[in-house]
């Protein structure tokens, strides 16, 4: 009988980019070294996010000196059909309790 050491399969109920964004609505000031190290991700992994999540229109950044100052959209509906309804807000404030 298998142990499930190393065949089980892992999973997660936040997805990477959901651990990201709650970082953010945190700390618009944040930086990505921060971001990388609280979720436990590289930092070319959080910059890839970040990125997504501007393109899709979740979040914004403004340069404020050496430094990003990020604004996150919080009015755009969830992504995927199935959550279709909720805002990020309305996410977000689950998530942040």
């Amino acid at each position: 009988m298998d142990n499930g050491t190393a065949t089980e399969r892992q999973w997660t109920f936040l997805t990477n980019h959901a651990r990201v964004l709650v970082q953010i609505a945190r700390d618009p000031g944040i930086r990505v070294r921060d971001i990388a190290g609280r979720c436990l991700l590289t930092e070319r992994a959080v910059q890839r996010i970040i990125a997504d999540l501007e393109q899709a229109g979740y979040l914004s950044h403004e340069r404020r000196g050496r430094t990003n100052h990020y604004s996150v959209v919080t009015s755009k509906q969830l992504r995927h059909p199935a959550d279709a309804g909720p805002t990020i807000a309305e996410l977000l404030a689950t998530l942040l309790r």
